[in-house]
């Protein structure tokens, strides 16, 4: 087979810990054997940033990701977008979306073999007219716009090895979730999962528990309806397909260690109810992974930091595990891929 392609990394908020992590990153690539990668971003924030925190990064700009292998080991490779180029105003939020669907446009083409995203404040884009409410689904509509083959829709996952957990839903206000909650949503989420988990993860029959809503999974009702409601009849519509699936299970005794030993993935119903146990478990070691898309995203698990930025306070460990999970899932679907074409 031939060599894998490098990894595309979005530099995330100009502001936040993006350039710091990326940096630290870069500097322990031999220490973790990481994957070549080349940014994609203003490399003038790298260089400033290297400056603030005292390191010695060389950051050359280049034109073609392909050119990052080779360059790698020597020099922080960066492909800087449109909106930044030298001589050009800088767009409102700072070109975190040209990057962004500059380093999707590499991923679907095949030039780069996975994208890694640093974190974004949602805050930051305010200031542009945007349809989507965060990577996630905006990288959902990059895939479809771009005609991605197998393009569905984008389902987060967070991955660590102690667990990894599906919210059904996700930045949505609590009071939401019941309403949004549907037999379809939780059968499709399902089905998603399951397929990452055989094609991504080599599971061949993955377990998936599911957790109910309510305290106590409802119990029997007196506490809601949605785990009869809802819940229930979507984990018999995926058994019924031949999928290894329990629940309503009660969220509150669903992540010990023990019932961890029980299943390969959990879907929760909201975005605490998943990642909170996942981030007690591995606060600086979670990985954001998106399921359903044409090509591999990962992300660290969490967020701008904006006033880490610069200081040297910020771990790169959660950045270091995107990249080493984005490298095994992108060289394994790329050996799937050479496998079909035989």
């Amino acid at each position: 087979m031939a060599p894998l392609p490098p990894i595309v990394v979005t530099l995330g908020d100009p502001k936040g810990i993006g350039a710091d992590i990326t940096l630290a990153g870069w500097c322990s690539r031999e220490a973790h054997a990481l994957h070549p990668f080349a940014v994609c971003g203003d490399p003038d924030v790298l260089r400033d940033r290297a400056r603030a925190l005292g390191l010695d990064v060389p950051v050359a700009t280049i034109t073609r990701i392909e050119d990052a292998a080779r360059l790698f080991a020597d020099v922080l490779p960066v492909v800087q977008s449109p909106t930044t180029a030298p001589g050009r105003t800088l767009s409102r939020d700072g070109g975190i979306v040209a990057a962004i669907e500059a380093a999707a446009a590499a991923a679907l083409s095949g030039a780069a073999l996975a994208l890694v995203t640093n974190p974004i404040a949602k805050k930051s884009l305010r200031a542009i007219p945007l349809d989507y409410p965060g990577h996630t689904a905006f990288l959902g509509q990059l895939a479809a716009r771009h005609g991605g083959k197998g393009a569905t829709r984008p389902v987060m996952m967070l991955v660590a090895a102690e667990l990894k957990v599906v919210p059904a839903t996700v930045h949505i206000p609590l009071a939401a979730v019941p309403r949004t909650l549907t037999r379809a949503l939780i059968s499709e989420t399902g089905r998603i999962t399951a397929r990452a988990l055989v094609e991504d993860f080599a599971i061949p029959s993955p377990r998936i528990a599911v957790a109910g809503l309510n305290p106590h999974a409802g119990e029997g009702g007196l506490i809601g309806a949605e785990e009869a409601d809802i819940i229930a009849p979507a984990i018999a519509d995926l058994a019924g397909e031949g999928l290894a699936v329990t629940g309503p299970h009660s969220a509150d005794s669903l992540f010990h260690e023990d019932a961890r030993r029980g299943y390969d993935a959990v879907i929760a119903m909201y975005h605490d109810q998943a990642l909170i146990p996942l981030k007690t478990l591995a606060f600086d070691r979670g990985v954001n992974v998106t399921l359903g898309l044409p090509f591999v995203r990962t992300s660290p698990d969490h967020g701008t930091a904006f006033a880490l930025a610069g200081t040297g306070g910020a771990r790169p460990d959660s950045f270091i595990a995107a990249l080493q999970l984005a490298a095994k899932l992108g060289a394994r679907r790329a050996a799937a891929r050479a496998t079909a074409s035989q």
